[in-house]
């Protein structure tokens, strides 16, 4: 599904560069669940983000499914991005104007979805993630493990062949956080790739794999 080659990012300071990611090899198969862990700064955050094509400056090669990222132009990256990838972020990321039904909606209104196949993919989805007494309330109105099961259900609704997950469980209390990483196995024993940025042994355990970062080098799978 994924593979990087050579892949490096780094900031320039006049005439000096300062590298966050350097010589990425990187394979990822269908059905895969990866933990990328690290030390803070070793770079597992700007991978994350080069993986879901949120990030436009880089060097190396990055195929997704045999597309080549790098000749992309941002709004193919776009394209491709929104049709395969979802996201699960630490700090939710939700819409606190808008409520929970709308912030699933709000995926599908980047697809070529009609408004009523939206609303048939949102109410199963409230169905599935068991929130459907939720639908009616705002993010503030939720706790931070309801917030974030409502963030898990917002990268699913459109059933991504990739979730990426970036220190999913930081903001919660053990128990909520063993609930969600359930979830995300349930979900790739389901056949969604999932990779995920964690700390957190426990939740790394919950991958086939470990790939670890420091300095910016993948130093050990």
């Amino acid at each position: 599904m994924i593979s990087l080659r050579k892949v490096e990012k780094y900031f320039a300071h006049g005439l000096t560069k300062t590298y966050v990611l350097r010589r990425i090899d990187l394979d990822i198969q269908p059905g895969e669940f990866i933990s990328i862990m690290g030390p803070s700064g070793a770079g597992k955050s700007t991978l994350l983000h080069i993986l879901g094509m949120h990030d436009q400056s880089w060097g190396g090669e990055y195929y997704f499914d045999e597309v080549a990222v790098q000749t992309l132009n941002p709004k193919k990256r776009a394209d491709l991005r929104n049709r395969n990838i979802g996201f699960v972020f630490q700090s939710y990321h939700l819409l606190d104007d808008q409520t929970v039904f709308e912030n699933l909606e709000l995926p599908l209104s980047y697809r070529d979805v009609s408004r009523k196949e939206r609303q048939s993919m949102v109410c199963d989805t409230l169905d599935r993630f068991q929130i459907v007494g939720k639908k009616d309330l705002y993010p503030t109105q939720l706790s931070g493990g309801q917030q974030q099961l409502v963030g898990v259900a917002r990268a699913m609704i459109a059933n991504p062949k990739l979730i990426l997950a970036d220190e999913p469980t930081g903001n919660l209390h053990s128990s909520q956080g063993k609930e969600i990483m359930e979830m995300f196995k349930r979900l790739n024993e389901a056949g969604t790739t999932i990779v995920q940025v964690t700390h957190s042994e426990t939740n790394a355990a919950y991958g086939h794999r470990i790939v670890r970062l420091e300095d910016g080098w993948v130093v050990k799978e």
